[in-house]
Formats: structure tokens, C-alpha cells, sequence
């Protein structure tokens, strides 16, 4: 049987991940995907959920104390609104809502791109849960493709803290990510963060392997 052209490539492109993952030497870095979330400061944590709510740990991620809530909120925007946006903790000082290029058309929300904790104008947005609502005059960013790297790491890639780098993703929608922030910290593990539309763009999957230029 005949294979036509897009049965082609998806074979050839399956074939290149299974490589990319069975392959994962020194030079490799692992992808995680990351899905629209939320950051709640204890206070929106209250506003929304009720003072002392218990909340539950739904998994531990990948990185040192980072953790998923089986706890959802509600962002709504301007033009739409996106249910069941998953909360992750711990707490922090502010509240940051880090959506995707496609969410803010959805929602009608032009959030910029900024490296994590980077609010200041950035894009208003309302969270609803199950006991209240609040708007938060800034806060939405579109997170910066960025890896973490634990000092090790970043001494075997001759990298340092805060520097922009190229990563290469080989396959049938290979592409360079330019402007990769580096992230360095002994709380990390080698992991190369981007949301789903960067993904998309280059049919990549979680655990899959890209490597710098």
C-alpha cells in the first residue's frame, strides 16, 4: 500500500521524535509544555476561594517545589471567557496569569511578552471562582520561552543566568527558537519551558528533545 505525502511525514516526523527521545545525550534538552495557568497571591486565594479553603495538590512538577492545585478558576476577558484554568502553587506575592498567544485572541486580551514576575502594565484580566471574583488591573502575561538549568547545566553549555540563546528543533517542522532565556538555579532541573503554540508550530510533545545551537 501507497503511502501518500501526509502519511509520509507524519511517519518520517514519528521517527525523528522516538530519535530525539531515545537519543537524549549531553547536549540534549528536554521539553515541557505549558498549558494557560494561574499563580494566586494568598489574598486572591481568599477572595476567591474563601479564607482557610484547603486547597488539594492535584501533581508535583518537574521543578523543586512547584505544584498543581486540583483547584480551577475562570479568566475572563473582554471578548470570551476560558473555564477551568488550573492554579499553581505555592502562593505568590502577586497574582500572575500566564496565558498563550491564541488565549488573548479568544479573550480579547492583549498580554505581552514577558519573562515570569514581569507585571508591571501588563494586561488586566477577571478570575472567578467558586466564592468570588476579583479583576486584576495587571498581571496576564504571555510567559518568555525560557530552560531552566541547574549550575551544572549551565557550566556544560557555557551559559550563564539571564542570557538569551538559540535551541534547534530538528524534525518535519524544525525551527530555531531564538531569545531563550536561561534561568540557573540549584532548585532546577534541565527543562526547556514553552507554551502550546510555540509547540504546535513545531509539532513538538512533552519529553521530547531539542539541543542549543
Amino acid at each position: 500500500m501507497e503511502l501518500d505525502k501526509n502519511q509520509l511525514v507524519a511517519l518520517i516526523t514519528e521517527a525523528v521524535r522516538k530519535q530525539l527521545r531515545d537519543n537524549s545525550g549531553a547536549n540534549k534538552i528536554p521539553v515541557a509544555i505549558s498549558n494557560r495557568h494561574v499563580h494566586l497571591s494568598q489574598e486572591d486565594m481568599n477572595r476567591l476561594f474563601g479564607a482557610n479553603f484547603p486547597f488539594k495538590v492535584f501533581k508535583n512538577l518537574s521543578q523543586t517545589g512547584q505544584f498543581a492545585y486540583e483547584e480551577k478558576v475562570t479568566l475572563v476577558g473582554p471578548k470570551d471567557v476560558l473555564e477551568n484554568v488550573r492554579i499553581l502553587g505555592p502562593a505568590r506575592t502577586k497574582t500572575q496569569v500566564e496565558i498563550s498567544v491564541s488565549d488573548g485572541i479568544k479573550l480579547g486580551v492583549k498580554a505581552p511578552i514577558r519573562d515570569s514576575g514581569e507585571l508591571a502594565q501588563s494586561a488586566s484580566i477577571t478570575l472567578v471562582g467558586p466564592l468570588g471574583s476579583t479583576t486584576l488591573p495587571e498581571g496576564t502575561i504571555i510567559a518568555a520561552r525560557h530552560i531552566h538549568m541547574h549550575p551544572d547545566d549551565a557550566t556544560r553549555f557555557g551559559v550563564k543566568d539571564k542570557d538569551r540563546i538559540s535551541v534547534n528543533v530538528p524534525g518535519a517542522r524544525g525551527l530555531v527558537y531564538n531569545e531563550m532565556l536561561v534561568r540557573v538555579s540549584d532548585k532546577y532541573k534541565l527543562e526547556m519551558h514553552i507554551d502550546i503554540d510555540e509547540a504546535n508550530a513545531a509539532y513538538l510533545k512533552n519529553k521530547d528533545y531539542v539541543e542549543i545551537v
